[in-house]
């Protein structure tokens, strides 16, 4: 990957298989990077450092308000055993099994999934993935419990972004009724052009030059301990699976409420 003889994509995918991750589970699906921040220009260009997410910091951290606002919270709860409220900047995960049912959500069998996660029917409309930009807005800088990143989907897969089995998806409180997903200006509302675009992005110069960054923030050795403080990266205990030992929980409540919370919230990759 260093002498570019693999692509950032296939780089990635490799990561996530070694950390355990796979495609066969919605809880441990792959997770990719949010490369981009513009998604309101006519045009893209990625030659302007400004287009770029700054992938040396996870999404929590990605404004200093927003990044101040963690920090705060992270230093308001004593370390405590075994509790929900334990100490840690996020209480959500980047990457579950709601969040990629979510974005898959137009595409059968995710739509069933997505489904059967939410109770049997889809979401209020306006918590459904409906527009990139207000995705990014929102695990970015607006909504301290979204922290998501994407799936590999985003750099290869058009289909998923058009609503082709013409759901009813609900109608938004401004009145807009919810089929394909709402693309940047840049995509010129092609779906294969944003896919085309995006892939590009990934494998920018600057993403390459990057990318380790992030890599280190997810798959290496900012993941968890004093490392992971310092760079607003913790998650709750319950994320990673060597601090829990579930086989020494004897209280089938207790076990069961932490089951269903990883199960729901998302788990961390295993160290690589």
């Amino acid at each position: 990957w260093q002498k570019r003889e693999i692509s950032n994509f296939d780089y990635l995918m490799y990561l996530n298989t070694l950390a355990g991750r796979s495609y066969n589970d919605y809880m441990q699906y792959p997770v990719f990077p949010w490369v981009l921040a513009d998604y309101h220009s006519e045009t893209l260009n990625l030659t302007n450092p400004q287009t770029f997410r700054d992938l040396s910091k996870p999404m929590g951290a990605q404004t200093e308000e927003r990044k101040r606002k963690f920090i705060q919270r992270f230093n308001e709860v004593e370390k405590s055993e075994g509790d929900l409220s334990a100490q840690c900047h996020y209480c959500t995960h980047y990457s579950s099994a709601i969040i990629v049912a979510s974005y898959l959500v137009r595409m059968e069998p995710f739509t069933q999934t997505f489904c059967s996660l939410q109770g049997g029917s889809f979401d209020v409309a306006d918590r459904m993935f409906h527009s990139v930009k207000s995705t990014w807005e929102s695990a970015s800088r607006d909504n301290m419990s979204d922290v998501r990143e994407l799936i590999p989907e985003f750099f290869y897969l058009p289909e998923f972004l058009t609503n082709a089995n013409h759901f009813e998806l609900g109608c938004m409180q401004d009145g807009t009724v919810l089929g394909d997903v709402q693309l940047p200006p840049w995509a010129d509302g092609d779906p294969h052009k944003f896919i085309l675009l995006h892939r590009q992005a990934l494998e920018s110069d600057y993403v390459s030059a990057h990318l380790h960054r992030w890599i280190d923030l997810i798959f290496g050795h900012k993941q968890n301990g004093s490392a992971a403080v310092e760079a607003v990266n913790t998650y709750h205990p319950y994320f990673y699976g060597d601090k829990v030992d579930l086989n020494n929980i004897k209280d089938p409540l207790i076990k069961s409420t932490i089951l269903g919370f990883i199960s729901n919230f998302g788990q961390i990759p295993k160290q690589v």
